[in-house]
């Protein structure tokens, strides 16, 4: 464990130290967001108070969940993070579904910070990338320039990351110190730096909500803000360090966050341009700013440290994108390591390069991402939203994993912070998905469909899964695709509500315009009937596409489920075709075609059984044995002893042809007498006798037989009937030899 580079017996090296991990736990989860989108998602819902305590509520919550990932790290060492124990704990379909939804947030936080490098150049250079306009796509422009320096940022950490794994996780270490001390040295000058300087709150929360409603909406999307922390179990494989204290550098990258976050916020309000009244008329009208006055703490940097406090906070926002890019790219290449072996994913990604890492994986990730560019900026809009739920869904299941494993274990303070993390986990997510219930939730239809569309990709994917599952390791928690399919449902119902509600919105406000005079010339063409009928049909028109959307929608996951559902019942009717071939197999001796001993065993042991219950019928034990077997095979060989155990077999079924024979040793048979042969048994033994004696000297087979007798309340189980017809055998070898028989003895 102290050899850096000390193979594990996945094939991964162990090089991460504890500095390390800490590095790549914070510089995932802290990305453009926290100097950009932090205004628009906190400071504007919820002031600054409402923001710092939401954060540290949130925090405190995280670190419950450090607590299990913890707990469930020093169980599971294997690389994957949370698909791993999922994966040992609840099984492979519940582990596709957790790695389902976390591919779809490391790849959304992977494009998020790729994308945001044109609007760091459009912030900070102007128009330098604004040359060779492609298109405009929701309002947004895309360049070929501002395309290219996402490309090339992609390619570039690509290729870091696949050259060297000691370099990027020293290049993680630098970039990480850098920005945590950018921020920690803008804030503090924001505070003491000079006559102006410090924290004005003033309004303390957002006007237009309840204090409380605006802490506890913060509270509930904070892992948005946190989401990456945990991205290091992805790489227990490689740690150089005891894995026992993965807890500790969990909790210290949570504390981390949470600081760099509340930093940031309050730096982003102690300075605003002098137009505006406070800070919240200056973030209410971010969107009309532009440049620096657009980052209310680039802004807040530069009254306080001039082009010097800028230079600092653009170093940090580039260190923050960098590790961005690099920690996501690096869980994921771990995480598709993960699926590769167990061929979720194709082998091939499981392989490794020389210098031990998932290069193959690497370019997978970097290979979905190069058309992301193409779609501009607006591709990854629903970013925070998508990462909140996906988080929370992730996080409940690493609470869930705790707990049950705790319960098991016995461990009393893991299922405490197992079952309040998953509960947690629980309101969040109905908080985020299910508008109505509380107020403050306002997720985009975008993030709706594109959940939607991602659920239905994984039913499909499942398929394909299924198909080649050989090792019949899916579809035993059916549960689990009725879950995404009701998921699919509810998100289809309420993205549709959202639409019909625009609409009726718009339509309403169409016609206060056409009545008070204020619509388009083309309107106020329109006669009053000929208006109302234009309106009426419009939101026909709207109705009748979302019934045909979620309706295909449905129909196609319903499809999808139940073709999942008939490629497990396939592979369910195979395994047991295949297990009572293998049984029947078993139950067969294959040279003589009598029942096997493994037969014989268990008809032991159900005559034992009902001898103990008193049920028994009458029934008799013949032991057989095939005399001169030895001398045969040393004379004439084994294949001519072949022959001569089938004749003896064939003779022993002719004679016994209404009870099973066992053959349980090289030429020996056990036949248990019933019904018809139970009664004639006097009359075949006899006869039995006569042909082995009518045999000797000549070709025929001679066979020595006892038989005994099942005697209730005298034989005192099935072994003594058993015993008593195996001497009688060896009398009758005994009388045969005398006779001219050759045997064995």
């Amino acid at each position: 464990m102290n050899n850096s580079e000390t193979q594990s017996k996945s094939g991964l090296s162990r090089y991460i130290n504890m500095r390390s991990a800490w590095a790549l736990a914070v510089g995932t989860s802290v990305g453009w967001g926290s100097l950009v989108v932090t205004c628009n998602t906190y400071l504007k819902n919820a002031g600054p108070l409402g923001s710092v305590l939401g954060i540290i509520i949130g925090a405190i919550v995280m670190l419950i969940v450090c607590r299990n990932y913890g707990y469930l790290a020093n169980k599971y060492h294997d690389a994957g993070g949370v698909y791993s124990y999922t994966k040992n704990v609840f099984g492979y379909d519940r582990a596709f579904l957790v790695s389902w939804y976390l591919s779809m947030v490391y790849i959304s936080m992977f494009w998020a910070n790729a994308t945001s490098l044109p609007l760091f150049a459009r912030y900070f250079f102007g128009d330098t990338y604004h040359f060779g306009y492609l298109y405009s796509i929701f309002d947004y422009d895309v360049y070929a320039g501002e395309m290219l320096l996402t490309l090339a940022a992609i390619v570039l950490v690509t290729i870091l990351c696949v050259n060297s794994k000691t370099m990027t996780a020293h290049v993680m270490t630098v970039l990480v110190i850098a920005f945590v001390i950018g921020i920690i040295v803008c804030f503090v000058v924001s505070l003491f730096g000079g006559i102006n300087s410090g924290v004005n709150i003033s309004p303390a929360f957002a006007p237009d909500n309840l204090p409380f409603a605006q802490v506890i909406h913060i509270t509930f999307i904070s892992p948005w803000a946190f989401i990456g922390f945990e991205n290091i179990s992805h790489s227990a494989e490689e740690f150089k360090f005891n894995i026992k204290k993965l807890h500790k550098i969990l909790v210290i990258s949570v504390i981390t966050t949470t600081l760099l976050y509340i930093f940031v916020t309050l730096l982003s309000i102690t300075a605003y341009p002098p137009e505006y009244g406070n800070w919240f008329e200056y973030i209410q009208n971010l969107g009309n700013e532009k440049g620096l006055r657009a980052l209310p703490a680039f802004y807040a940097a530069s009254r306080y440290l001039g082009n010097t406090g800028v230079v600092i906070l653009s170093v940090s926002l580039l260190s923050l994108v960098l590790t961005s890019l690099i920690g996501n790219m690096r869980a994921l290449s771990r995480l598709f390591y993960s699926l590769s072996k167990d061929d979720i994913l194709p082998s091939l990604f499981s392989k490794l390069n020389k210098k031990r890492i998932p290069s193959r994986a690497m370019l997978l990730v970097s290979a979905i991402s190069l058309a992301i560019p193409f779609f501009g900026r607006t591709t990854i809009g629903w970013v925070v939203d998508i990462t909140t739920i996906g988080s929370t869904l992730i996080y409940g299941f690493v609470c869930a994993a705790a707990f049950k494993t705790a319960k098991k274990d016995n461990c009393k303070k893991v299922k405490i912070t197992g079952l309040i993390g998953f509960v947690t986990m629980v309101i969040f997510g109905i908080y985020l998905l299910l508008p109505g219930v509380f107020r403050g939730n306002n997720l985009k239809n975008e993030t709706y469909f594109l959940l939607i569309t991602w659920s239905i990709l994984g039913f499909v994917y499942f398929r394909g899964i299924i198909a080649k599952d050989h090792a019949r390791r899916f579809g035993k928690a059916i549960i689990v695709w009725i879950a995404m399919l009701s998921l699919v449902v509810l998100m289809s119902v309420i993205w549709t509500n959202n639409i019909e509600e625009a609409t009726t919105k718009s339509a309403i406000s169409g016609v206060k315009d056409y009545y008070e005079g204020t619509a388009g010339s083309e309107i106020l063409a329109l006669d009053e009937e000929d208006f109302i009928n234009q309106t009426l049909e419009n939101i026909h028109k709207t109705d009748l596409m979302i019934n045909f959307v979620v309706i295909a929608l449905f129909i196609f996951a319903l499809f999808v489920m139940l073709n999942n559902h008939f490629s497990m019942k396939k592979w369910e009717q195979k395994a047991i075709n295949e297990r009572d071939a293998a049984k029947i197999a078993a139950y067969k001796d294959p040279l003589t075609g009598v029942k096997s001993k493994t037969a014989y065993s268990e008809a032991e042991t159900q005559i034992e059984e009902m001898i103990s219950s008193g049920i028994t019928a009458p029934f008799s034990v013949v032991v057989c044995d095939i005399n001169g077997l030895k001398f045969i095979n040393d004379t004439l060989g084994h294949k001519a002893g072949d022959e001569y155990i089938q004749k003896g077999a064939k003779l022993i079924c002719e004679l016994f042809k209404h009870s099973p024979v066992y053959r349980t040793g090289g030429d020996e048979f056990v036949i248990i007498l019933s019904e018809i042969d139970y009664l004639n048994r006097s009359a075949i033994m006899k006869k039995l006798h006569d042909l082995s004696v009518d045999n000797i000297g000549k070709d025929g087979v001679v066979i020595s037989g006892g038989i005994s007798d099942f005697e209730p309340g005298v034989s005192k189980n099935y072994k003594t009937v058993y015993e008593k017809a195996d001497a009688l055998m060896y009398e009758e070898k005994k009388l045969l030899k005398g006779l001219g028989a050759v045997t064995r003895l």
